[in-house]
């Protein structure tokens, strides 16, 4: 599968050549997350292009990233939604324009992308947003209020199916509609570069038992990722000789945690699932999987988890919607099931529990390949550079 490329660039090979800007990307915060990655990863790519490079957020555990990185991170509060604040959220994000030189202004995130448009007009900048999720539209006005994704002079969908969602919500964007597919570290997520040591080290932390098949689901604990859909299939599929794990935090969503423990204990499966929140070194973790899985009940925009269980040779078991069906292989490195289907769900995890020695290497191999054609971040932030510099040589 290749890029599908609308209106400002036509064909990112033979697009303008304009220079490199100096750019501020704005989101709410830098907590762990994809949009968050996305934004290390293409401000790494700024600085290494030698372009400095600036970051705005009210900060988090990847500030770190991002400085590492080489860029400069400016702490703003832009997560907020208050309509007043919002307002000098403009001011602040014009200072921060002049102060540094800024000369591209790129939005990750509602909220913020109305404030960073403002700020952008009103200096003359180019305006640029990232359209990473489906966005809910439960309220009157929420729709133009999610409209701010589909305004900027570049509009990127990272993935297809995103990329058809803003086509269909706000078709006049449709001159203005690159897909740019979000990518992984393939250096990171690579099983020859992962020690020995490392794996301990995560099983000990996990105080994970000897000789059991291991299931692992990591993402962010949050009702629609479908980690209580994938305690149910457990429960369906009936075996106590396995451990999973369930990988991610919970942000805060202490009752949506307390109702999965819950929920373990009342099916039984207390020696079985495992809740171990955040994971600072996932590669390592992948190495212990079995199985990785992906029950999210909503379609992911993108969804990076299975993408990274490829890279790490993994087989994958992942819902049938959104952005899975574009990053597996059905059949070849991955199974998918239905949303909220459980008897489905356990199937396939037995299935991939079931799975002999050179049907895994095989699997491994191919898995590999598949992503290092096209998930990479090198493809991602080559991509998002040439938009860039695509709306410098048109001004």
């Amino acid at each position: 599968m290749s890029d599908t490329y609308t209106g400002i660039e036509a064909d990112a090979t033979s697009a303008p050549r304009g220079r490199l800007p100096r750019v501020l990307q704005v989101l709410p915060a830098l907590a762990a997350g994809g949009v968050e990655r996305t934004a290390v990863d293409v401000a790494a790519g700024l600085v290494a292009a030698g372009v400095e490079t600036f970051v705005a957020s009210e900060g988090g555990r990847l500030v770190h990233d991002v400085e590492r990185a080489g860029a400069r991170h400016i702490t703003l509060p832009l997560a907020t939604k208050n309509p007043f604040r919002m307002r000098s959220n403009v001011r602040r994000l014009r200072e921060v324009i002049r102060a540094e030189g800024i000369e591209l202004v790129h939005a990750r995130s509602r909220a913020p992308a109305w404030s960073a448009r403002a700020a952008a007009r009103a200096e003359g900048l180019p305006f640029v947003t990232t359209y990473a999720g489906t966005y809910t539209e439960n309220f009157a006005g929420k729709r133009y209020y999610n409209g701010i994704m589909a305004a900027g002079d570049a509009v990127i969908a990272n993935s297809h199916f995103i990329a058809a969602h803003v086509l269909e919500r706000y078709p006049e964007a449709r001159g203005r509609l690159v897909t740019i597919p979000r990518g992984i570290d393939i250096h990171t997520f690579d099983p020859t570069r992962v020690s020995q040591e490392r794996v301990i080290a995560i099983a000990r932390a996990w105080r994970m038992p000897d000789g059991l098949p291991v299931v692992l689901m990591p993402g962010r604990l949050t009702r629609w990722k479908g980690q209580s859909f994938l305690v149910e299939a457990l429960a369906a599929l009936g075996r106590q000789d396995i451990v999973c794990f369930i990988v991610g935090d919970d942000q805060g969503r202490n009752k949506y945690r307390a109702e999965l423990e819950d929920k373990i204990r009342h099916l039984g499966l207390g020696g079985v699932v495992r809740i171990v929140g955040h994971c600072r070194d996932m590669a390592a973790a992948y190495m212990l999987a079995d199985v990785v899985v992906a029950p999210s009940l909503e379609p992911e925009a993108f969804g990076r988890i299975p993408v990274e269980a490829q890279a790490m040779g993994k087989p994958v078991v992942a819902t049938d919607h959104g952005g899975f069906r574009e990053t597996v292989l059905p059949g070849e490195t991955a199974l998918l099931v239905p949303p909220g289907d459980v008897p489905a769900l356990a199937t396939a995890i037995g299935d991939a529990l079931a799975l002999d020695l050179d049907t895994r290497q095989a699997i491994a191999a191919r898995g590999r390949e598949h992503v290092a054609a096209v998930w990479t971040v090198e493809h991602m932030v080559a991509s998002t550079l040439d938009v860039y510099r695509g709306l410098m040589a048109g001004r």
